[in-house]
């Protein structure tokens, strides 16, 4: 039975093959702060932020010249929904669905063309939480001073050498010091694996534990006792960033407040900060507090930042760390994105996203605006459908009226309308109609 904990992960080839592409960089750039004689993953972790902040700054700027379109573009979409509000009949909802959709090609964009760069996005920012949270796995340096404990914890020299059954000291220590196994499955778990695998769920083990308990470890395996130190000393080094464990997580179980809270209060500002900057990109947004979507967007800006502090004081302070250079990072991009986008001429921008949508038409066989002129004929043809069926409706409703009219005109004839004798002849001109039928 597999848990969540520090092995490699699994999964699908293309988040795996993600993951491991962002654990490379990872390994790398600390190589590249040992070269310099530090070796810490806090750093580590902080300049892993900005290299991917980096590669990702070019979907980042297409999504922002999409929001930023959006907010022109949001007066007329806002102009055709009170057109057709209230309306939920099929030919209001086809004709509100192609004047949209002629919008967004008048300004040669559509629906989905901020999305896709989230969906990009997605799968890598997944792939970065899990290389933070497995850092033994990625990053062969870290790892090795753990698999140094594991050998001496066994009395082997390789992991080949790692036999079933062989962890079974180490977890039952664990769990009888408090260490955190969740999503462990007692002994179980290390039974019938031997090798490399056994290896990793044993430094699983050793990476999910404390100060403290490094310490009772060392005295329950006293022949091991100078490889734990030695190998620990090493490992404290690396995991200490300003005087924080980065494998522990901020909050310990008591409410008194420590270094490591720092943390998650610093997630949430940041984060905080990072959306409200986004959010000045879109003007148009502040004058529609009656748009339900703009009134959700707001409840998630708070609620968001709020997420962000609960998990990172949950977490591994190392995940934390990375949220906050995450977040501050995104921060400065915001600034310059910002600079940019108010600088941006946006009819040269409009005009780049049509120049763009024409060579997607050309490709297709399509002149220049054929997909706007079938829209806009398409509208039109729907438009005199409509106009025809409520021609026929005013055409019967008027052959209606002349006939009530013509019956009572009937009716009333030689008599004053509305009085006793008109009546009364109505109704005997009534029963003089039927007897002659």
């Amino acid at each position: 039975m597999e848990y969540l904990a520090l092995t490699k992960t699994g999964g699908f080839f293309l988040f795996a093959w993600i993951v491991e592409i962002m654990g490379y960089i990872m390994s790398a750039l600390f190589k590249f702060t040992s070269l310099f004689g530090v070796q810490n993953i806090g750093l580590s972790i902080i300049l892993f932020t900005l290299v991917v902040k980096v590669l990702m700054f070019p979907l980042t700027i297409k999504q922002q010249k999409a929001s930023k379109l959006m907010a022109v573009m949001q007066p007329e979409i806002q102009a055709i929904q009170n057109k057709y509000k209230g309306k939920t009949d099929n030919d209001s909802m086809m004709k509100m669905n192609v004047e949209t959709k002629a919008v967004y090609e008048k300004y040669g964009t559509s629906m989905t063309g901020g999305c896709l760069q989230l969906v990009i996005q997605l799968p890598i920012l997944l792939a970065l939480y899990r290389v933070i949270y497995n850092i033994p796995a990625y990053v062969g340096s870290v790892k090795t001073h753990f698999m140094n404990i594991v050998f001496a914890l066994t009395g082997v020299a390789s992991a080949t050498d790692l036999a079933d059954g062989a962890g079974a000291s180490l977890l039952q220590f664990a769990t009888e010091h408090g260490v955190n196994l969740k999503g462990m499955n007692a002994i179980g778990d290390l039974t019938g694996v031997t090798g490399t695998a056994l290896g990793n769920k044993m430094v699983d083990i050793l990476y999910k534990m404390n100060p403290s308990q490094w310490g009772e470890l060392a005295g329950a395996f006293p022949n091991a006792a100078d490889v734990i130190h030695e190998n620990y000393k090493v490992i404290e080094g690396m995991n200490s960033f300003l005087g924080i464990n980065l494998a522990a997580q901020p909050f310990d179980g008591s409410f008194v407040p420590n270094l490591a809270w720092l943390i998650p209060i610093l997630a949430g500002l940041s984060q905080y900060l990072s959306t409200k900057l986004m959010m000045n990109t879109n003007p148009s947004s502040a004058g529609q507090d009656e748009n339900q979507a703009a009134q959700m967007m707001k409840s998630m800006n708070i609620t968001m930042p709020l997420m962000s502090v609960f998990f990172c004081f949950t977490f591994p302070a190392a995940v934390g760390i990375y949220w906050v250079s995450s977040s501050v990072f995104q921060i400065l991009q915001q600034l310059i994105v910002n600079k940019y986008l108010n600088s941006m001429d946006l009819d040269q921008l409009i005009a780049e996203n049509v120049a763009k949508a024409n060579k997607k038409r050309e490709k297709q066989g399509l002149p220049p605006q054929q997909i706007t002129q079938n829209a806009t004929a398409k509208l039109k043809n729907m438009q005199i459908e409509a106009e025809k069926e409520e021609k026929k409706r005013a055409e019967k409703l008027e052959k209606n009226e002349e006939l009530v009219k013509e019956s009572t005109a009937y009716y009333n004839k030689d008599a004053k309308p509305g009085s006793l004798a008109a009546k009364a002849g109505m109704v005997a001109k009534y029963n003089e109609k039927h007897n002659n039928k």
